[in-house]
């Protein structure tokens, strides 16, 4: 058989050059893994995390101006609550008699309130019911020219009430302390007063002198002498409540007496201040 007889096939074959086996792919190379730098930090957990942002604390101004305030409120909250626990120990601690006597002065001021208000009505329908309205308008006027005459203390006064006596042989009285026994007369009813014949009035000031006291100026010495005219049996359980004028003046070492009096004159006088800018509106 010749070699044109051969098949197409096996002639191809022959003309194509033998199979090269194809050779494997490199395997890549790994990448080598970054260092740890030497200075890295260890990994904190998160309670340690929470730690580090609270400790140190770091104060900003804010919060040091809202610490103060906080501080000042609290302080100023706490000194009101001691205050208001020792006047109210004092009542805690007193006896039923006393309790009994400071209910019964409160049910007498309540009682002259009360008749202020009555004779304040009477004396509105009398203006409004009198014949002869202008003449009855004057004698009203002229009565409370003479009520305001004792109390601005141009007027001498008499009636009854009570006569205080405190006798400070070691100079421990202070102004402040007749102060406190003028305001507590005056809320107990008092509606004239002088002490060592001195006219205390509304504007009336006690200031310390050395050892001695000073009213308005004038210079008085113990004994202080308060003359007082209102109801007794007001005046003197004011003076006499726990925790009240006759046991402060005690615990400086002083001596109080008290008397009550159907007769007490009050005759110191001042004279009638013209005031500079002031005038009548009516006028």
């Amino acid at each position: 058989m010749s070699d044109q007889d051969e098949q197409p096939e096996n002639r191809l074959r022959k003309e194509l050059p033998d199979e090269v086996p194809a050779s494997p792919a490199p395997a890549p190379e790994p990448e080598p893994e970054p260092e740890a730098p030497e200075s890295a930090e260890p990994q904190l957990t998160g309670r340690e995390r929470l730690i580090k942002g609270i400790w140190p604390p770091r104060v900003t101004r804010a919060q040091l101006i809202v610490a103060l305030l906080l501080f000042g409120l609290g302080f100023g909250l706490a000194v009101q609550v001691a205050s208001n626990s020792d006047s109210d120990s004092a009542l805690r601690g007193a006896r039923q008699e006393d309790l009994v006597r400071i209910l019964d002065e409160l049910d007498d001021r309540t009682q002259r309130l009360e008749d202020e208000k009555q004779g304040l009505e009477k004396q509105r329908q009398e203006l409004q019911s009198s014949s002869d309205q202008a003449a009855e308008a004057r004698r009203q006027t002229a009565e409370k020219a003479k009520q305001l005459g004792i109390l601005a203390g141009t007027v001498a006064a008499q009636g009854p009430g009570i006569t205080m006596t405190i006798e400070d042989t070691k100079g421990t009285v202070k102004s402040d302390m007749l102060l406190d026994a003028i305001q507590e007369l005056r809320a107990a009813g008092a509606e004239a007063i002088q002490v060592n014949g001195a006219r205390v009035v509304a504007n009336s000031y006690f200031t310390d002198s050395g050892k001695s006291v000073s009213v308005d100026g004038n210079k008085i010495n113990a004994p202080y002498r308060f003359q007082v005219i209102g109801k007794p049996q007001d005046l003197e359980p004011a003076l006499n409540i726990p925790g009240g004028v006759v046991q402060t003046l005690e615990k400086e070492q002083a001596t109080v007496t008290v008397e009550q009096s159907n007769k007490i004159a009050v005759d110191a006088l001042r004279r009638a201040k013209q005031p500079d800018y002031a005038r009548s509106s009516s006028q």
